[in-house]
């Protein structure tokens, strides 16, 4: 029987086949047909999609099928999910038996955990679990939530932000921000246009903020718009510049995360300590992300190999470690 994860994100979209590995790694963007009989004639999703935000033709409306990282609009999101199972998972007799895992946020609620799952249904997916996105990536880690020991992850998505301490098939504490990647896109467009009067889309916002989290430059070239004139024009701006405008984000990120210690039992610290703080998911690469939650915490903080892709991976494996759907699944 095959087994899937689905990091069902609002920036990303992964899905991991267990014998296979990463089969789906695209944008969460669908772009469908206007129609006043159809409200979802469904034209692309993924990199198809994204790559036309911005540029969309008329009679065409590119979506993002979730927001803070759940199901707001049920119908958009099941069109959505329907295509991507059927992108991943090719034969369609395979769909109906396939067991699926499905990431969550820890801070959804019972209608929004519900709604995921009635998406997945009606997708064609007969056995689905929601998991929380923290365990999942958690195993995707390499970290085993059955343990005697307390471990901590943050998962820093595009919109959400959680940290999570668990231990031996339970919860011990989790916060969430619902201030993440996203908010950090916003800011990047809006001090472009304010300081550099060049009008930019949110691919070119977005992709600025991946370039500043690896580039050694000292200042980047950015394409867009001319406010005053409306000609394209190109602008030169520093890197340190773009790192100011994200700082008071990931601080108020961090801020929130932090406040878990003070539910976390004063045996567990030691455990925590020893071990470190697991950071994964596309927000955590923002440059001095890890250092400014190393020193709220107090704890080391190690990022994860695959901090992308390792929610979606973590889901799949779950679907084969003995109890950790049980412990931290629903269905």
């Amino acid at each position: 029987m095959a087994q899937f994860g689905i990091d069902l994100g609002t920036a990303n979209t992964v899905v991991c086949d267990e014998t296979r590995g990463i089969v789906f790694d695209e944008p969460s963007v669908l772009l469908r047909r206007n129609s006043a009989r159809r409200r979802t004639r469904l034209v692309a999703i993924g990199r198809e999609a994204f790559d036309l935000l911005g540029r969309v033709p008329a009679g065409m409306t590119a979506l993002r099928p979730l927001q803070d990282g759940v199901i707001t609009d049920l119908e958009t999101a099941r069109t959505y999910l329907r295509a991507v199972v059927r992108r991943s998972v090719r034969r369609s007799w395979q769909r109906g038996y396939a067991k699926v895992a499905i990431g969550v946020p820890s801070g959804a609620t019972h209608l929004e955990r519900q709604a995921l799952l009635e998406a997945a249904d009606e997708a064609g997916i007969k056995s689905a679990t929601a998991i929380d996105e923290s365990i999942a990536g958690a195993v995707g880690c390499g970290i085993d939530p059955m343990e005697r020991r307390v471990h901590m992850v943050v998962d820093v998505g595009g919109g959400t932000a959680e940290v999570t301490a668990f231990c031996y098939g339970g919860v011990l504490t989790a916060r969430s921000c619902r201030v993440a990647g996203d908010e950090m896109t916003v800011a990047i467009y809006r001090h472009i246009r304010e300081h550099h009067q060049l009008i930019v889309g949110e691919q070119t916002a977005e992709d600025l903020k991946i370039r500043i989290g690896h580039t050694t430059e000292s200042s980047t070239v950015v394409p867009g718009r001319d406010a005053a004139s409306g000609h394209a024009r190109l602008a030169t701006v520093p890197v340190s510049e773009i790192v100011k405008v994200v700082e008071p984000i990931t601080d108020s990120i961090v801020e929130t995360l932090a406040a878990c210690l003070d539910d976390l039992p004063p045996e567990a610290a030691g455990d925590v300590l020893g071990e470190g703080i697991h950071l994964f998911g596309g927000a955590s690469l923002t440059r001095g992300f890890s250092q400014r939650l190393e020193r709220a915490f107090g704890f080391p903080v190690k990022v994860a190999e695959n901090p992308l892709t390792c929610v979606a991976e973590g889901a799949a494996r779950c679907l084969r470690t003995p109890g950790v759907t049980d412990a931290y699944g629903w269905s």
